[in-house]
């Protein structure tokens, strides 16, 4: 088969000027609608950065009308003038040789481009195919918190309401899906309280399995704006370099966090630490989680984590005597096979203590992607568009009669999760898949699973920005999408912030905007009508606006695309006549969103790994972050010169040198780490920062997750990636 670099360099080589396609330039051709106007040739605009949840603003300066450079935004709330190396670099990828410009199309094998008119056809007649011979159910979708909200919601709308697909979940089951469980059982909507300053106002700050200085480097910065002299507390396994910087770092026993978290409430009832004025009026459910977790004795989590009773004591005081104690968690929580209660334990401890609401206090979850909040609410796959509920049948109505369309095409179900997806092509029940900004066989965990599998679908699209990720050339359509910096929208940060992006690039080819996508296979579909009035991302965010009125998450008081800018992006909620401000935190009325007003005490005892080691299997792999400079799959920061002289180009792994010493391996040795999934090569990089025991490989490189272990909590239905058995032998013998 020729491969695909003979023909795509040449195309890119003819399609580096100006967009003259008639697609783009001729408006309401294919329903696309106004094409939006230039920008001014040499100005300056702001932008959200479209890699991580922080939402830093990068100020992005022209020449000709094209992007040059960028320079940080000292006026924007969040990131203060500060941006990581990924921000800097955030421009590289939009340049990169293998950028997809034209359409692909597998046929007996050999893959040739064609024009959209041909793609759309060949989506249209497959798609339909499938569901005429299998059910409609039998197509779905795995999307992604990389595109902008109102791509995301005109994906959910298209795909169940146009399309008639049940089935669709996002990547941001991957990292956020237990904090959306924990915060909708607990306060009864997915609401993350807090605002970024609460990292410079707390006195004590506690970091549950979060690398918050490589993983968030901006809001570390943050932190060390503090000026109250805070304790740090940091509960990891290993000794990051967060835990490098703390006051207290507990080093426990990896997924042992739960049983920690319930002796540190039992501690907490000991010492008087309750308030119980703020825990009888705003909460249900303590007095039986108090006799529940007094089981919980020091000598009994001592003996589970690992940890001296003194260190138990200790930390259980700091959070009784702090006066502004906020808890923050990422991945290390989420990404477990009992996460959403132990996120649930977390927010318990700030319940009880009365820690929320106030500034410096929380429970406080991080997000991972750019735009993972705005999945979560709009993406139609966690929950009806802005955080209703498919079971409600008030909330369908509701939707319906924004969009103007027939309730009976609101979908009655909930979608399966992305692992029941995947489940779901092994058992014959999923056929054909559609698979928009992420890169599935590198990132599900069990990756040879995965691979293996995509032999058993009929049909898979993949849309996406570069035509050389791992899924995109398995791909029997690939859709060329114009990337960050080439289309217009928002995102949504961790705190809750609406963001405006702009487009201050040209996509390469004739690769289109998710959202020009959307609208085209809208037209070719048949149900272009349905999407009459969304001309513009600006049109979808009004139709958003809308769809948020009455929720917990109402933003219909923003005034347009204008005033995010103005402010420095929102936080909701801002219901109509509420005054814009800088911070806006949750929960300051004691107020929560059940139907009582009260917040949930919410446990369960801990449940045993699901793979343990054993003698031949007798090391725990942690996977995470490796530095600030890497992402996700790499497909992007791959792309930076810059960006790669800052991380090991091969994989690596850290192990203890007692454990190394014991198996012959010296410092940059080659070895192979296996589990029972798979093996890989490996350079051993030994440190302490990891016990006896245990070892880390970052979570970007290719091979990892071909020995990850997939299991899933039961409620979140995330993956554990952070926890597995597996042996290392050198590699020469």
């Amino acid at each position: 088969m020729k491969p695909l670099a003979d023909f795509m360099e040449p195309l890119l080589r003819a399609w580096t000027g100006p967009l003259t396609s008639e697609l783009v330039q001729t408006p309401g051709k294919f329903g696309l609608g106004r094409v939006p106007e230039r920008l001014k040739p040499d100005a300056t605009v702001h932008s959200v950065c479209g890699y991580c949840s922080t939402g830093c603003s990068l100020k992005v300066h022209l020449r000709d009308g094209e992007a040059i450079n960028l320079s940080t935004n000292a006026d924007y709330p969040v990131n203060i003038g500060m941006a990581c190396p990924k921000g800097w670099e955030a421009l590289t990828p939009l340049t990169a040789p293998d950028r997809g410009v034209t359409p692909l199309v597998r046929d007996k094998g050999r893959t040739q481009p064609v024009d959209w008119e041909a793609a759309l056809r060949v989506f249209v007649s497959r798609v339909r195919d499938v569901q005429t011979r299998h059910g409609k159910e039998s197509v779905a979708f795995l999307s992604t918190g990389q595109i902008a909200t109102e791509e995301m919601a005109f994906l959910g709308v298209l795909a169940k309401f146009g399309m008639g697909m049940l089935h669709g979940d996002g990547n941001t089951r991957q990292c956020m899906a237990t904090a959306v469980t924990a915060y909708k059982q607990s306060f009864g909507f997915d609401a993350p309280p807090f605002t970024y300053q609460d990292f410079e106002e707390s006195d004590v700050l506690v970091f549950v399995g979060s690398n918050l200085c490589i993983a968030h480097p901006i809001m570390w910065q943050r932190v060390l704006r503090n000026r109250n002299n805070p304790e740090i507390i940091v509960i990891d396994p290993r000794r990051t370099e967060t835990a490098m910087n703390s006051t207290q770092h507990v080093a426990l026993r990896p997924k042992t966090d739960l049983t920690l978290l319930y002796g540190l409430a039992n501690l907490l009832i000991r010492m008087g630490a309750v308030k119980r004025e703020f825990v009888d009026v705003s909460t249900t459910g303590f007095d039986a989680f108090a006799e529940f977790v007094a089981g919980y004795t020091p000598e009994k989590v001592s003996e589970t984590t690992g940890l001296e009773i003194a260190q138990l004591e200790k930390v259980a005081g700091i959070i009784a005597t702090g006066k502004r104690v906020s808890f923050w968690w990422t991945m290390g929580v989420n990404q477990g096979h009992e996460a959403t209660r132990t996120a649930q334990a977390i927010i318990n401890i700030a319940l009880m203590t009365s820690n929320i609401g106030r500034p410096g206090t929380g429970a406080n979850s991080v997000t991972g992607q750019c735009n993972a909040m705005g999945s979560r609410l709009f993406s139609n796959t966690t929950g009806l568009l802005g955080g209703h509920d498919f079971l409600n049948p008030e909330h369908r109505a509701k939707v319906a009669g924004v969009l103007g369309i027939d309730e009976a095409l609101v979908p009655t179900q909930n979608s399966l999760a992305y692992d029941q997806i995947v489940a779901g092509i092994e058992s014959g029940r999923i056929k054909a898949l559609w698979i928009i900004a992420t890169n599935t066989a590198h990132s599900w965990i069990h990756q040879n699973s995965f691979r293996e599998l995509r032999k058993k679908l009929e049909f898979l699209v993949v849309q996406d920005m570069f035509y050389s990720t791992e899924t995109a050339e398995m791909a029997d359509l690939y859709l060329p999408a114009a990337a960050w910096g080439e289309k217009d929208g928002t995102f949504i940060n961790s705190e809750r912030r609406i963001g405006r992006i702009r487009q201050v690039s040209k996509a390469p080819g004739i690769a289109l905007s998710d959202f020009r996508i959307f609208r085209l296979i809208a037209d070719a579909w048949g149900c272009g009508e349905m999407f009459k009035e969304w001309t513009s991302p600006e049109a979808v965010f009004r139709v958003m606006q809308k769809i948020s009125v009455g929720q917990p998450c109402d933003f219909s008081g923003i005034e347009g695309y204008e005033m995010l800018e103005r402010e420095g992006g929102m936080q909701w909620p801002l219901p109509p006549g509420a005054k814009p401000e800088k911070q806006r935190r949750l929960f300051e009325d004691g107020k929560f969103y059940h139907p009582d007003q009260k917040a949930k005490f919410l446990f369960e005892s801990p449940r045993p790994i699901a793979e343990e080691t054993c003698a031949n299997y007798p090391f725990v792999l942690l996977t995470g972050r490796g530095t600030s400079s890497q992402w996700h799959t790499q497909t992007r920061t791959g792309k930076s010169d810059v960006l790669r002289k800052l991380y090991p180009k091969e994989c690596y792994v850290e192990m203890h040198p007692e454990d190394a010493a014991k198996l012959a391996i010296g410092e940059n040795r080659r070895v192979i780490v296996r589990s029972r999934r798979g093996k890989l090569t490996a350079t051993a990089f030994l440190t302490a920062t990891v016990s006896r025991g245990q070892v880390f490989i970052p979570m970007h490189y290719a091979t990892t997750n071909q020995l990850t272990y997939a299991d899933f909590d039961p409620y979140s239905r995330q993956p554990s990636y952070k926890y597995c058995a597996v042996s290392i032998e050198r590699a020469d013998g």
